[in-house]
């Protein structure tokens, strides 16, 4: 299984932040490519999940820029050329113009994108 990020379904492209994805056949997974700029912060997004977090777990690797990761427990940073989990309960603040490669259980992130989008309207 490949796919290159051209042949990638948009989930979310709200100006500062563009993902590009795909789920159908791939173990029950979900790989996005990200794009965002910096001073992008999730906050707002996750406003309806539980405690204002994104309660989606995620596995990535940080090609380029900087991210904080806010949990209730305290804070994080990943900078390029790491890999990173992130627990359900967190918000990303992109310190840099980042992009970075991440995985998601599938039925899972599907949520969080209905909600994300249907928050942003």
């Amino acid at each position: 299984m490949h796919s290159s990020e051209t042949d990638m379904s948009i989930g979310t492209a709200e100006g500062r932040f563009l993902e590009r994805y795909v789920d159908s056949d791939w173990g029950g997974l979900t790989a996005a490519f990200e794009r965002v700029s910096a001073g992008f912060d999730t906050t707002p997004l996750f406003k309806e999940f539980p405690e204002g977090n994104c309660q989606v777990p995620h596995w990535g690797y940080l090609l380029k820029g900087r991210m904080l990761i806010r949990y209730r427990e305290g804070e994080e940073e990943i900078r390029a050329g790491e890999v990173y989990y992130l627990s359900p309960g967190h918000n990303v603040a992109f310190l840099e113009d980042s992009e970075t490669v991440a995985f998601s259980p599938t039925n899972e992130h599907a949520g969080m994108l209905e909600i994300a989008k249907k928050d942003s309207v």
